[in-house]
């Protein structure tokens, strides 16, 4: 049995509507690629790169729930915001997170790291100290690569202690764009 788009799209929306999702997640076109974005009713929770829709899907079910569905509406918030990123009027985001599966040292390291300011770059070696750590830079890379919300937490702003542009798990190539879309290089 095929079903028409429009019923796909009725039954999405009030599947999510009606809180009947563990996690909601479109696809988002934008200038460093398309983008993965997943929510939680608690908030944002996943975006990613290059990712396959499926193998995300199971990673998410495991984590929060095996109710997980595309369905974009959820997501137009974070789309909204991302998009005046990409268009140079917002310097900030306002979304809330779900960064409940992150342990205490990385959700403190993501919280310094919420902190760099636009346009602005701090060291893998900084982040450790302000995260109490002092000598646990790679620890700090480490988490770096498991950001789950890269672009809104800004990962893209840590750069090596030569101020060398290392590590990053969308790419250098990515890290660079962002960066040179704040003004930092």
């Amino acid at each position: 049995m095929t079903v028409s788009p429009e019923l796909d799209a009725r039954f999405r929306d009030a599947a999510a509507a009606e809180g009947l999702l563990d996690v909601a997640y479109d696809l988002i076109d934008t200038p460093v690629g398309r983008l993965f974005v997943a929510v939680t009713d608690r908030g944002l929770c996943e975006i990613s790169y290059d990712s396959e829709p499926e193998r995300e899907e199971e990673k998410l079910a495991k984590a929060f729930g095996a109710r997980v569905l595309r369905s974009p509406r959820p997501t137009d918030e974070t789309r909204r915001q991302l998009d005046e990123y990409f268009e140079g009027k917002r310097h900030e985001f306002e979304l809330p997170l779900d960064l409940g599966l992150t342990r205490e040292f990385g959700r403190e390291v993501l919280d310094q790291l919420a902190r760099v300011p636009y346009g602005e770059l701090t060291t893998y070696g900084a982040l450790a100290a302000k995260a109490g750590r002092p000598r646990a830079a790679r620890a700090v890379g480490t988490v770096m690569n498991r950001n789950p919300v890269p672009i809104v937490l800004p990962c893209h702003r840590v750069v090596g202690s030569t101020g060398s542009l290392v590590g990053y798990a969308g790419g250098l190539d990515r890290k660079r764009a962002l960066l040179e879309l704040e003004g930092a290089i």
